[in-house]
């Protein structure tokens, strides 16, 4: 199962080591395909008076030190053309956020590096109209056939589900697009941000991180290939989207549960 977990955006140094250390067991669990996530920059902040993080060479001299300590293999996201190239030589997985999803020059920029690229689903689209972001990468790539999930896994493209606008403020999940994408793409499932109330909080966004089990296990019954989780020692003082993260503590027994069920329905 992969396994994305961290911090929405890098922080201190001190948070984002000391939130990277406690996720070593995930690393370490045979079961598990670890990555380390966390944000150089969040350039889509509700306000500009918002925290965006580090920035890019800052950003990734500190994604690369967690890399160096830790052994993990790192995901990122990437806003424009310009970045792909100097972001794929320290993270495994470029992420393409869910507003840039069709984005061609962004798509091919990341298809043109090494990386795995992590393609989230717009909030604004149908599930199956992922399918053609997904063959803007393949075909960067040098494969023009079919999108399946057997070629898109050969090719290193993944799709991350996060939800869908419902009416203002509010996004909900619909179940039934996680098998429909899964016929182009491995899916994975963002827990976290399926739970955001988009510009909810006046300059900020909201969200009910207690929703978070409840549509993690849902994925888990009808079948994902892993789980995407923002998670903090503390969300309350979290920089980005404290209130749909997950704590570190409730990690452990939220997984225990999603291996179960994974162990029921495999």
């Amino acid at each position: 199962m992969i396994l994305i977990a961290g911090p929405c955006v890098l922080e201190s140094r001190d948070n984002v080591m000391r939130i990277a250390e406690s996720l070593m067991p995930y690393h370490e669990d045979c079961t598990k395909d670890f990555y380390f996530k966390a944000s150089f920059d969040k350039a889509n902040r509700t306000s500009l008076d918002s925290f965006r993080g580090p920035g890019l060479e800052e950003g990734l001299k500190l994604l690369q030190e967690v890399k160096a300590q830790f052994g993990y293999k790192l995901l990122t996201d990437v806003h424009d053309y310009t970045q792909p190239q100097a972001v794929a030589e320290v993270v495994d997985v470029l992420q393409i956020p869910a507003f840039l999803c069709r984005q061609t020059d962004l798509l091919v920029a990341a298809a043109k590096t090494d990386a795995v690229v992590n393609i989230k689903k717009g909030q604004f689209l149908a599930p199956q109209a992922m399918e053609h972001s997904v063959k803007k990468v393949l075909k960067t790539r040098g494969f023009d056939g079919e999108a399946t999930y057997e070629n898109a896994q050969k090719y290193g493209v993944w799709l991350t589900e996060r939800g869908s606008t419902f009416g203002y403020g509010n996004l909900v999940v619909d179940m039934r697009g996680l098998p429909q994408m899964r016929e182009f793409a491995p899916v994975i499932f963002d827990a976290t941000h399926s739970v955001q109330q988009p510009a909810s909080g006046g300059a900020t966004s909201g969200g009910d991180s207690s929703l978070v089990p409840y549509l993690s296990r849902g994925a888990a019954a009808v079948g994902v290939d892993g789980f995407f989780f923002e998670t903090h020692f503390d969300p309350s003082i979290a920089l980005s989207d404290g209130p749909n993260m997950i704590e570190l503590q409730k990690l452990e027994g939220l997984l225990a549960q999603i291996d179960a069920i994974r162990a029921v329905v495999e």
